[in-house]
């Protein structure tokens, strides 16, 4: 049964003939009569009762009329909410996010996300880079954001940050008194390191095996700032990223940056590559991308973004 004929029988009913029926849907009489013929022959029984030019509702008439006017406001309101996502007036954004990419990122952009798009709802994933890469992966998560290098060729990215990874001492360290350190200098201290399965911790213990020497590792935690913290007991030396470094206070905290080797900290939004992108997702993607233009100017991401519109 088509929307287009049961509009057509239901407005005839209202108008009280086909002619005004006709006139009101920009179409000819005889169109419209073939039209209350096919979905009377489709329900195989008679809908209305011609008496000269006075027309009146068969009982199964009355059933098809008042059942199309919901089939018809249904259909109307799935129109409203089609279109409400397609201009991101609602929806769901699923985001994942690293602990530190938050708080050094992700809180103002989302604050302007939200002021934008107040009726999409948002719901955030908090976990290592390579769990938040998973959901992704999995359709738990529209977007996701991930310490680069990735080795998931289904996930495509848009880069945005690259900084140096620094060494971080409680304030007075002899370590951080000089502008580097390199990084086999470290091979006895005791070390406060991210959880195992983080990006971060895979990468440290990538370049201390190139260095020669496993990490002495004092204590692991999930969560930067816990970290921070750590350091600032003496429990040992971490590794944080220079803009976390420089959030912290010099009356407690030093830092300098890693050296021989130097490990760069690239972060990146990534999304599957072969996916819809909602349109949550792709607004968001888009403020980011205005947001972070200078570094996704000099990596020649533009392409990818465009991509995600088109997919």
């Amino acid at each position: 049964m088509e929307l287009k004929t049961l509009r057509a029988f239901i407005e005839v009913v209202r108008c009280g003939g086909f002619t005004r029926a006709a006139a009101q849907l920009h179409l000819t009489q005889p169109a419209i009569s073939k039209m209350v013929r096919a979905l009377e022959d489709e329900v195989g029984v008679p809908l209305l009762l011609r008496e000269g030019r006075r027309l009146s509702l068969t009982d199964s008439g009355r059933v098809v009329h008042d059942e199309g006017l919901a089939v018809l406001a249904a259909s109307a309101r799935l129109q409203d909410e089609l279109a409400a996502i397609s201009q991101v007036v609602r929806g769901v954004l699923r985001l994942g996010l690293p602990p530190m990419v938050g708080a050094a990122f992700f809180a103002p952009l989302v604050g302007r996300f939200r002021d934008r798009y107040p009726g999409v709802e948002l719901r955030l994933a908090e976990d290592g880079a390579r769990d938040v890469e998973a959901g992704v992966l999995a359709g738990e998560l529209d977007l996701a954001v991930t310490v680069l290098p990735c080795a998931r060729p289904e996930l495509a990215a848009f880069e945005f940050s690259s900084e140096d990874l620094c060494l971080l001492a409680p304030a007075g360290s002899p370590r951080v008194r000089q502008a580097g350190v390199p990084l086999a200098a470290l091979r006895d201290e005791p070390l406060v390191l991210f959880n195992e399965g983080f990006a971060l911790a895979e990468r440290l213990g990538q370049a201390c095996a190139e260095a020669g020497f496993g990490p002495r590792v004092a204590a692991r935690s999930g969560q930067w700032d816990f970290i921070a913290e750590l350091v600032a007991a003496r429990v040992g030396l971490a590794f944080l990223p220079r803009r976390l470094c420089e959030r912290l206070g010099p009356e407690r905290f030093g830092w300098a940056t890693l050296l021989a080797p130097r490990i760069p900290w690239r972060l990146a939004l990534v999304w599957r590559r072969e996916a819809h992108l909602a349109h949550a997702a792709r607004a968001f993607l888009a403020l980011a991308q205005a947001e972070f233009a200078a570094p996704a100017a000099a990596g020649g991401h533009g392409d990818l973004l465009n991509r995600a519109r088109t997919d």
